[in-house]
Order: structure tokens, then sequence, then C-alpha cells
């Protein structure tokens, strides 16, 4: 006799326990947006991004990683409309010279890189470095947004807002509301949001439903979505945690709507990493994301701070590095990554650029209406029919 089931013993057949199952979920690659019936004209397109009282052209934050953002960074690329993290944990409030220190771990072979970084982040944080690099930023004429660990932020925070910090992120790998500990008081964060009132907060990372309703009902202004998908991250392997950006942007929007209609107030969501070309970021925008978050594609930026390196932000863990120093080169400028003009064929430049006219294949006019854009499951999208390129240009990486 042939059946389906598993066959289970009488003895057993009125248990309660339950059998674990396995949802799907999707990537990038494994997803595509289907064109619209209406067109619209990309000069049409607005792909605006409001976050708290402010309103910018791109919606793009560069990530809070040293070998991404330094405060030169940071003011050039406010001026050019989007948002550069400054992480407050790195070597820039390590450091008073962290040139020099950067020069040293781009200096490093491969494999003592990592060792190397350890040792460079063991050096204390000096407090007077952090107003410091936020004044360096606003006197630059750029927007000063910083980031920080939870373990570090009820220290930090206060010295940000006295040097008339913009915007503050609260980042690791996990970030819940509720979180369990054998410390008298943690971070909370409906009173960071209370203390640094006046200044937007964002927390991450996290991609579950319940975690960004609960995130959201603390009073913060946005919410990170990801969690090891990064180039430079290895949470997923050191961990096994994670869950494929293009359901967690979706599961963790569908929250941010729902928050919405209970209570009035809508918080972005920024989903962050794992995006390299103008197609993945228009797929994150459609999955449901008001803005993204990359890394590595800056850092391979002609004067990022990495000099053509990016490591992650956990590398330096002395205990369980999750993070690895990648060689990324420094092939193009910020400006050429962002809008263009460009000659490569894969999608890596002019993201704004493939934003918008992705967009406007759909008739979205802005971002809220991308959302509503229909997307369907192809994981042979990037492969039909594409034996010639991936026979003669994509191994020449043109």
């Amino acid at each position: 006799m042939v059946t389906s089931e598993r066959p289970q013993s009488s003895a057993y057949a009125s248990s309660t326990a339950t059998r674990k199952t396995l949802e799907h979920a999707y990537g990038f690659d494994d997803v595509a947006i289907v064109p619209g019936a209406v067109t619209t004209n990309p000069e049409l397109v607005s792909t605006d991004f409001r976050l708290g009282e402010q309103t910018f052209p791109v919606p793009i934050l560069a990530s809070s990683m040293d070998g991404v953002v330094d405060p030169k960074f940071a003011v050039n690329f406010s001026k050019l409309g989007g948002l550069a993290v400054l992480n407050l944990d790195g070597v820039w409030t390590r450091y008073e010279d962290a040139d020099a220190v950067l020069e040293e771990i781009a200096a490093a072979d491969l494999e003592t890189s990592t060792r190397i970084i350890q040792r460079v982040y063991q050096e204390p944080i000096k407090e007077h470095l952090i107003g410091q690099r936020v004044e360096e930023i606003k006197r630059g004429g750029g927007i000063a947004i910083v980031g920080s660990t939870p373990q570090n932020t009820k220290r930090f925070a206060p010295i940000t807002k006295a040097a008339g910090v913009d915007f503050f992120v609260v980042a690791s790998t996990v970030t819940t509301a509720r979180h369990m500990s054998r410390s008298l008081k943690g971070l909370q964060l409906d009173e960071l949001v209370e203390q640094m009132a006046g200044v937007p907060i964002l927390v991450g990372n996290t991609v579950d439903f319940t975690a960004t309703i609960e995130l959201m009902e603390t009073g913060v202004h946005g919410i990170l979505i990801g969690v090891g998908p990064g180039a430079a991250c290895t949470s997923r392997e050191v961990l096994g945690i994670g869950m494929p950006q293009v359901t967690a942007t979706i599961e963790t929007a569908h929250a941010r709507d729902v928050y919405f209609e209970r209570t009035g107030r809508y918080v972005p969501i920024i989903t962050d990493g794992g995006l390299r070309t103008g197609g993945d970021v228009s797929k994150a925008m459609c999955s449901g994301a008001d803005a993204v978050m990359i890394g590595s594609p800056f850092a391979g930026t002609i004067g990022a701070p990495g000099r053509g390196f990016h490591w992650g932000m956990a590398t330096p863990n002395q205990e369980l590095p999750r993070g690895v120093r990648v060689k990324v080169g420094q092939t193009h400028t910020v400006e050429t990554l962002l809008f263009g003009p460009t000659s490569k064929t894969d999608g890596t430049e002019n993201l704004v650029g493939a934003l918008r006219t992705s967009m406007a294949t759909c008739g979205a006019q802005t971002i809220q209406d991308f959302h509503d854009a229909r997307m369907i499951i192809a994981p042979s999208i990037k492969t039909e029919g594409k034996i010639y390129q991936m026979a003669q240009t994509r191994p020449a990486g043109i």
C-alpha cells in the first residue's frame, strides 16, 4: 500500500505534540517584479524618502561600517541626497588619527586581517571624539546620523544630542523590544525615544512581524530589516540565523502597515544588506521597503575609508567574530554608483536611475505606489535566455 502520510502507531495517535514545519522564504534572485498595465515617464517618478521631519531624494543609507563611512564620506553623501551612518563603536571614536589605523587594516594580508582588526578595536572609545565627529559632519554641511550598539547607546546618545546629531541608530545583529538579561536594567527604547526627543531613533535589525510591531510600539522612528545578508557578515554561517531579504521585507512591511492602520503613525522600514544591483534595490522597494541600507557597494567607491576593503561590525568580536574583511576594490565614484552615467551592464551602477525606471514600468510615481506592484516567484529570472551573456560577459565582469 502506498500512503502519502507518515505511519503513526495507534498508541500515540492522540498525542498533542506538534511537528516542526518549514516555510518557504525568498531572496532577491528568487523573485521578479511584474510590469504594470500602466506605465509612466521616469521623469514623473519621485524616489523621495521621509524620515522624521526630513525628506531625502535618495532612499539609500550607507551602512554604519568603518570601511564605508567616515566624516568626510558622510558630508559628501548628505550633499548627494542620502544618509551615511557613522559607526560610534568604530575607529573614528577610538583614535584621533583613524586614517593611520585604516591604512594598517587595508595593508594586512587575508590570514592576519581579522586578528589585526580585533587588536585595533581593543583601543577604548574616547567620549570626546564622539561629539567631535558629530560636529565635524555638521560643520561640513552634512546630516549627522550615527549608530551604536545597544550596550553603548545609553552612554553615547546624550553626547551626540548635545553635539547636534540629527538621527541616532541603535543596531545589533538582532534587536527586540523584549530582551531577557541578568542585568538590572538594559536599554529601554521607549525611554531612549523620550530622552532623545527631537532626534529620530532608528533600531535594527529584525525580520519578524511581531518583533517589528513591538519595536514600533516603543515609539522609534524607523526599523532596519535583515539578519546576516551583508557581503562582510558571517552571522548566517556562524549562528545559523537569518531570513532571505524579500521575505523579511514583505513580513515586516506588513507589520508596518498593520501598525499604521491601528495607530495612524507611519514608521518606515529600511531593508539592510544583501543588495548589490539596481534590480536588488527595486525588488526591496517593491517588497515594501521605504529605503535601503547598503555597505559593500559604497566601500567600493573611490575615496571610501576602507581603501578598497570592507569588514563587518561583528568582525572585531573577541569571542565569536561574525564578519570577515573582503576586498571590494575602488572602481567608481559615489556619484556614478548612485546616478551614473555608466557603461556597466550588470546593474551595479546608477542604482537610483534603475529604481526610477523600474518604478516607471509599473506605473508607480512614488515608493508607496511601488509597494502595490505585483511580484512573482521566478528563480529563472536572471538566467532564462541568457546563455551568451553568461558565457561571454559575466566571467569578464561587464
